[in-house]
């Protein structure tokens, strides 16, 4: 009989325990206050709902950013069509708008060049073409001599002498 309440005494954990002797006692270590909080079980089911839901919604946004990846099925019965490539759908760009999108292209591309060749003048200009020629006014030597870096230096010092000069004369 004893070892029958025993085994009832375990298996139903939530009858509790019931004595009459004074000296009898014992803590419980759930239910103190100071024991960590527990799930109730709507809660724990309320958590694994919303965990699933975040994987759908995880795998959802990865099929979304992720286009190439493609779509795979096990089921035979499942198709699908592509109208976009199929023989028979409809052109997606004219010709006549394939055309004027190259020749803004190349417009633009000209203008990029032009623009780099104006912001860098040190690159200098190179042609393969005989024909084309020019003429440089300032290395010729018809040109007009230039001055020396060295005499124009000495030609700014006399000048500020002269300058103080004539300030103390008046």
């Amino acid at each position: 009989a004893a070892l029958k309440k025993s085994a009832v005494d375990y298996m139903h954990p939530e009858v509790g325990v019931t004595t009459t002797d004074a000296t009898v006692f014992g803590r419980n270590y759930f239910n103190r206050a100071s024991a960590p909080e527990t799930e109730d079980t709507d809660e724990a089911e309320e958590r694994a709902l919303v965990l699933a839901e975040a994987a759908a919604l995880k795998k959802s946004a990865v099929d979304y950013m992720h286009p190439e990846v493609g779509v795979t099925t096990t089921d035979a019965t499942v198709f699908g069509r592509n109208y976009f490539n199929r023989p028979s759908a409809p052109e997606t760009e004219d010709d006549e708008d394939a055309e004027e999108r190259a020749r803004v292209l190349a417009e633009a591309a000209a203008l990029k060049k032009s623009a780099m060749d104006y912001m860098h003048p040190e690159v200098g200009v190179t042609s393969a073409d005989g024909a084309c020629f020019g003429r440089n006014y300032f290395n010729r030597p018809s040109a007009p001599e230039t001055e020396e870096d060295e005499f124009a230096d000495e030609r700014a010092e006399i000048l500020a002498e002269a300058s103080a000069l004539k300030k103390l004369a008046t």
